[in-house]
Order: structure tokens, then sequence, then C-alpha cells
């Protein structure tokens, strides 16, 4: 639903890394990662987190990047990071393992997610994190809590239509809350899990308005939106008095058991 290839999609990545960074790598970093680690960042997107994760592993880390479009992180390659084009279920994993894995909205848009899941657990060493969030739209649906006039309430009902528009393309809008239960399903240790909510953020807003020109022509087509219904949003997001909110990310985490000694 989101393509990459359009241009929207690097100032969508800028405002996801201005909400959200800041979040992932406080809980990076509080599980340890740090000089030497070996990462790999799935579904990567834009560069803000794979060149996080350099940043912390240095010279003596690794990091591997991956996503089916790697146009947005093959400028960022060097020794440490390394870019490659891969698809998390029709390609083979990598050969090697790593002390984590982390993947930030890729799930919830996958067919086959206990697939793609299973495949990230099997490339942890023993001892070894995974990290996954992803948004749970069910969870809060409005784009508006505070509604109060004609502007909010439009875009509560355009963020509905847009919850139907990722329903139909078959995102799971109820994925992220399961998030502990898979990982504890999965025979991860330590899991454990939190949400963030956005809210009333310049960034927020920003998100919202690239999300909305990005698939702007997919709700028209799907006559889930007016021409004239998404540029008044578009105009009441740039005035900037919207108090917009996101769906919250859920943040689950769980270590691979060690292996037995014998």
């Amino acid at each position: 639903m989101l393509d990459n290839r359009k241009p929207e999609a690097g100032e969508r990545f800028v405002a996801l890394a201005e909400l959200f960074d800041p979040w992932t790598f406080r809980h990076l970093d509080d599980l340890g990662l740090g000089e030497g680690w070996r990462c790999w960042e799935v579904g990567a997107g834009g560069v803000s987190v794979p060149r996080g994760l350099a940043e912390r592993v240095g010279t003596s880390g690794r990091v591997l990047a991956t996503d089916i479009d790697v146009s947005w992180i093959e400028p960022a390659a060097d020794d440490v990071l390394e870019v490659r084009r891969h698809d998390l279920i029709r390609d083979p994993p990598p050969p090697e393992t790593f002390d984590l894995v982390h993947a930030r909205l890729v799930l919830v848009h996958l067919e086959d997610r206990a697939a793609a899941l299973q495949v990230m657990i099997d490339a942890l060493r023993p001892g070894g994190w995974l990290v996954l969030e992803d948004a749970d739209p069910a969870l809060q649906p409005l784009a508006c809590p505070d509604e109060r006039g004609a502007a909010e309430e439009l875009a509560n009902r355009l963020r509905t239509q847009m919850r139907t528009l990722m329903a139909e393309r078959g995102a799971d809008l109820a994925y992220g809350r399961t998030l502990p239960r898979l990982l504890r399903e999965s025979d991860l240790r330590d899991v454990t899990a939190e949400a963030y909510f956005p809210i009333a953020s310049r960034a927020c807003s920003t998100l919202e308005a690239t999300t909305v020109r990005h698939v702007r022509d997919q709700l028209l087509a799907a006559e889930l939106a007016t021409p004239d219904e998404l540029d008044t949003h578009l105009e009441n997001l740039a005035r900037g008095d919207l108090d917009l909110m996101l769906a919250p990310m859920i943040t689950a985490w769980g270590r691979k058991p060690e292996a037995a000694s014998v």
C-alpha cells in the first residue's frame, strides 16, 4: 500500500524517524546494544535505524539492513553497514546468526507473518534478542481523539477509510497487541512489551499528510474519499492546529534461550 518508490516515501521516513527512533533506541540501548554486536535490521525502509545501529556497534560490529527496496538505504552502506535486497518470505535467510534482529512496521503488512517471525527467530544466536515493533490501529482508531469540530471529524472519517483500505490490502489492524503472546509461544525468554501513542506532534501531522498523498489514488479508486475531502484534510493539516494522534506502536522483545550445556 505504501510504495517506497514514490517521492513521498522520503518525507515519510523522516517523520517516522523523528517520532519513533528515540522510542526504538531507548529499548535497544536498554538491552545492551553496543560495541561488537551483530545486528539484522529487517525491512529497513529508511536509513535512520540502520545508521543508528551502526554507530552503536562500532567497527568491531556488523549491521545487515535488508528490504525488498533498498534504494533509500543503499547510499549509507560502508564497512560496518551492509545493505542487501532481500524478501523475508521468498529469499533464503542470511547464513549467519545475530545478537539482535529488529523489525519496525514490517510484519503487519506481510501475508505470512508466522513464517516471517520464524525466519527472524531462527536467525538469532543463543541469547540473542528479537525486537518487533508494529502498530495496532484497531486499539486506538481515531486520528483526533478530541473531536471538537469539522476538521477533526473529517480527520477521523478519513482515518477510518484508510484503515478500510489497509484491511482490504491484507493488513492485520490488531496485530500489534499479539506480539507478546507470539514471542512467548515461540519459546523466547524474558518477553516484555510497551506501547507508545504519539499525539499533537508536528511529525504526526507530517506523517499523516505524506501518507494521505501516498495513498490518495488508492482512496479515490476505492471510492473511500473524494478529492475535495482529501484536499480539505491536507489544508487542515498544513494549518498546524489539529491535535493528531497516531495508532499505538507496540514494541515487544524476547531473548532466544542459551544453548544447553553438555
